[in-house]
């Protein structure tokens, strides 16, 4: 190792560089969200989980319990973290691709993010299948107000997943 590496290791020792994450700022164009109606999907499927556990009764063995909260955590941790998800690629749409001129297309576009974006909340804090059914039903909006944007057609079509649901398509008009 010469001078130059060993003085460009201290710098960089002294001074590390910062993490950034971003989707993205360059910006890249590529917008989709699928994503948000996938983990929205899997907040329903965990909602759907969560209240056909069966509560162990008082002669339950450790085991059986042990299972049962075991079952419950990762439920729950499922749950919220696709609803952290959902947030995520909602903000990332109403943030980095959504302009002034998409409220011409949906003028209640702000309403629908915030109110879907607050459902995220809800879904974490309860076990309510009717937030959640909100929750999907908001994410389905703002994927048809998204595809109307660029143009396309919707569909909507049954996802095919234990969960039941449907998920929005783009159709070519």
């Amino acid at each position: 190792m010469n001078v130059a590496d060993r003085a460009l290791g201290a710098v960089q020792r002294l001074f590390p560089a910062e993490e950034a994450a971003a989707h993205c700022d360059i910006p890249c164009g590529i917008y989709d969200p699928h994503a948000a109606q996938i983990a929205a999907l899997t907040v329903v499927r965990m909602v759907q989980l969560i209240q056909n556990l069966p509560k162990p009764d008082a002669s339950a063995s450790k085991e059986q319990v042990d299972a049962y909260l075991n079952s419950m955590a990762r439920y729950v941790a499922v749950k919220e973290e696709h609803a952290k998800l959902v947030e995520h690629e909602v903000i990332i749409l109403w943030t980095d691709y959504f302009k002034p001129e998409h409220l011409q297309v949906a003028p209640d576009l702000h309403d629908i993010v915030w109110k879907t974006c607050k459902l995220t909340s809800t879904v974490k804090q309860q076990i309510s299948m009717d937030a959640a059914q909100q929750l999907l039903a908001g994410v389905q909006q703002i994927a048809e107000i998204f595809w109307k944007t660029k143009g396309a057609g919707t569909r909507r079509q049954p996802s095919l997943q234990t969960v039941g649901g449907e998920i929005v398509y783009p159709v070519p008009q």
